[in-house]
């Protein structure tokens, strides 16, 4: 079996140079709504760093006081105030770690928020060219890392530079000699961090392109898991899923390899400076230039004093794959919803005609699916589109709805451009039953209502009688409020038809838009269908999509597509007449039949 070409598959890019402050100023604005808890928890980091910078301080005043003095009073005293800023400490630290959790958990809320309401507004081309599996991971994985900088990562970092600041001007105040050797480690741990961070850049982008496409074949393959079973492809998949797995987990361990060395690079710097220290501090205690509480109070500090620096080295893994996943966030909420609506939008109802003038429409550059097609229904009439598959019918259906724009032509309801309306008042203008009806997780109700409240129980039962649809969900526990599982799991692709059109006719529809409605049910069931559907379309206009032809023998009108062309248009009997493609495809199908 050929090896599919993997580093091909649903291609997620890695983007170009970021710029970290415009992202970190964008990503600011989803704290605004929580300053006031934003502010607080600053001012708690500030007393933290000051409670943090103090301890060593008052150990050094005990050993240079009550300890070299003897004094037990006085030890106990000091004893008690370090104990006292400890438990200060412990406070603060609490107190500022569950705000900074809250204020990321409620910004990651807000932004998955957004994108998610993002998705809703997106035109459908756009899911067309990206896997579900690469939308996911901007809506949970990518929002996730986002959440370690809102959490973790702003105002720790505001709070360990405070510490650096205290800690900074108390050591001055102490001893600027041994202050000066601890600085001059400082130049060699700011050049290994830049090393460092030029470094990892790259690889996160890296990181973060292939667990995207690792998803999206992940979610690809659970999908079409019947496929894959049936056809015996198990191995190709797992050797498409080998490549992926194993290029995420190149992509790991480069950004490990970095980390493999920065943190024993720092560790080295830091024993360097405790040694000089160390080494510096003996020598002016000798010369009594500094006291060895003084000496000890340095030696802590260092620590306290090294520990941010590395540690704002180390949030830079967490601001740096941040960065890199809110390139990805933004760009996908800077994606322009290509259906837009009109800014003062015509009032909307159906009194004369839909009509089409020379549409031209294209799913990709110039690939026509529809080529200068001009037809009119008039209100209450039936038209049937029919033709070979691929010549644009269900286009035709799709164009009516607005879920694409054309490229040339108009689609006019009476004489009104619909690109003059709003695209939500258009599509309530329409019931769709679609050649495959998706079910959502939740009860058959719901599916049939799809959150509109005002359609009760007692009328949704009643358009289920009228579809014969009643039958099959009265015999399920629960009936109208039996389960429905993922997909419609259980449901056979008869029933989940005849509920297709309960939920089309839930909302009394001025049109009807039959997309091969009955091509997945039995001759009996059919029957039902077609009797039912001449009561509906009675009253509607109606647009039927079919392969069936006897389903529309007495549509009013038959519009016969080829190659995105409309080739012929007629009554059944009038097309037969022609004996063009009509009478070709009639032929084909009863055939051998009479």
């Amino acid at each position: 079996m050929a090896r599919a070409r993997v580093h091909d598959f649903h291609e997620d890019e890695v983007l170009g140079k970021a710029y970290d402050w415009p992202l970190l100023k964008r990503l600011g604005r989803y704290l605004i709504p929580y300053k006031r808890v934003v502010y607080l928890s600053i001012a708690l980091a500030l007393g933290l760093s000051v409670t943090e910078a103090v301890g060593p301080l008052i150990i050094g005043w005990i050993i240079d006081g009550p300890i070299q003095g003897g004094s037990t009073g006085g030890l106990a005293l000091w004893s008690m105030i370090y104990l006292a800023v400890i438990a200060v400490g412990l406070v603060l630290e609490y107190a500022s770690f569950y705000l900074i959790q809250w204020t990321g958990q409620m910004g990651m809320r807000d932004i998955r928020h957004e994108i998610f309401a993002k998705f809703q507004r997106l035109h459908l081309q756009h899911f067309d060219k990206n896997p579900v599996g690469r939308l996911l991971t901007r809506v949970t994985s990518d929002v996730s890392v986002l959440n370690e900088l809102f959490a973790a990562g702003v105002v720790a970092l505001i709070k360990d530079a405070l510490l650096i600041v205290i800690v900074t001007v108390w050591m001055l105040w102490l001893s600027w000699r041994l202050t000066l050797v601890i600085y001059l480690a400082v130049p060699v741990i700011f050049l290994i961090s830049w090393v460092f961070r030029m470094r990892v850049r790259e690889a996160y982008r890296t990181m973060r392109a292939r667990l995207s496409r690792l998803n999206a074949f992940i979610q690809e393959s659970v999908q079409g898991m019947r496929t894959v079973q049936v056809f015996n492809r198990e191995p190709l998949s797992m050797d498409q899923f080998h490549e992926l797995n194993t290029a995420l987990c190149d992509a790991h361990r480069a950004t490990i390899t970095n980390y493999a060395w920065f943190f024993p690079a720092i560790e080295f710097v830091t024993n360097l400076s405790l040694a000089g220290l160390i080494v510096a501090g003996a020598v002016l205690a000798t010369g009594e230039t500094v006291s060895i509480g003084v000496l000890v109070t340095f030696v802590i500090w260092l620590q306290r004093f090294f520990r941010p620096i590395q540690d704002l080295s180390e949030r830079y893994n967490v601001l740096q794959s941040a960065i890199t996943s809110s390139e990805r966030i933004f760009k996908l909420l800077d994606t322009p919803e290509e259906i837009p609506n009109p800014r003062e939008p015509r009032p909307l109802r159906l009194e004369r005609t839909i009509e089409f003038r020379d549409v031209w429409f294209a799913y990709h550059d110039e690939e026509w699916i529809l080529r200068d097609v001009s037809f009119t229904v008039e209100r209450g009439q039936t038209a049937a589109l029919v033709g070979a598959t691929g010549a644009g019918k269900t286009t035709v259906a799709s164009l009516l709805l607005r879920l694409y724009d054309i490229q040339r032509g108009q689609i006019l309801i009476d004489g009104v451009d619909i690109r003059e309306f709003d695209k939500h008042a258009l599509r309530r203008l329409f019931g769709v039953v679609p050649q495959d009806l998706f079910l959502f997780h939740g009860d058959v109700a719901g599916n049939i209502r799809l959150g509109h409240d005002d359609v009760s129980d007692e009328e949704i039962r009643r358009i289920c009688e009228y579809v014969n649809a009643w039958g099959f969900i009265s015999a399920r526990e629960g009936g109208l409020h039996a389960p429905v599982a993922e997909r419609g799991a259980g449901f056979s692709v008869g029933q989940k038809q005849l509920m297709a059109f309960a939920r089309a006719l839930a909302f009394d529809p001025q049109v009807l838009i039959l997309d091969e409605a009955t091509s997945s049910v039995d001759t009996e069931t059919e029957q039902l269908i077609q009797a039912t559907l001449a009561k509906l379309m009675a009253s509607r206009t109606s647009v039927v999509i079919a392969h069936r032809l006897s389903t529309i023998q007495r549509a009013d009108q038959i519009l016969v597509f080829h190659h995105g062309r409309l080739r012929e248009r007629g009554t059944h009997q009038e097309l037969l007449q022609m004996g063009g493609i009509y009478r070709g495809l009639y032929e084909l199908q009863f055939q051998g039949q009479g």
